[in-house]
């Protein structure tokens, strides 16, 4: 009795050892998400700076703006990444809703910026077939917390 006691008492420790790694490790996460955040939100400002002034008169609403929007998108999804892992550091729980919405929108920013000179008939396929496959998960997620409700 009093060994299984112990085994508990180390499986308890063990526990809460491995609990404390994940918030540590989740924090250095985040700290990094935010680092790397303001980093593209620096790069974003210092392209659209020179696109503007340096782009002629009439040719900024071709690949200039494709490339911001892809910019814009780009410091969206890692916003979206920082909000996947402070969910995780308040709940312990990765919400699958959240990375679907995430996936999504790196999926769409795909789309936006692509180049339909250089890819392939099946590219464009796979990349349909994800965004249909994820926009019916997400789907199919929101449904069932509605239903929870």
């Amino acid at each position: 009795m009093l060994r299984r006691l112990l085994d508990q008492l180390r499986d308890d420790i063990f526990i809460h050892r491995l609990d404390q790694f994940e918030g540590t490790i989740s924090k250095i996460l985040s700290l990094g998400m935010i680092g790397v955040i303001l980093a593209m939100v620096v790069d974003l400002a210092i392209v659209m700076t020179r696109s503007i002034l340096t782009t002629a008169p009439g040719d900024f609403l071709g690949q200039p703006v494709i490339d911001l929007f892809g910019l814009f998108l780009g410091v969206l999804i890692a916003l979206e990444i920082l909000e996947n892992i402070t969910a995780y550091i308040k709940t312990h729980v990765v919400e699958v809703e959240l990375v679907i919405a995430t996936a999504l929108t790196a999926v769409g920013r795909k789309f936006i910026i692509l180049d339909l000179a250089k890819v392939s008939g099946l590219t464009l396929v796979g990349l349909a077939i994800a965004i249909l496959a994820l926009a019916l998960a997400y789907g199919i997620i929101r449904l069932s917390h509605q239903r929870e409700r």
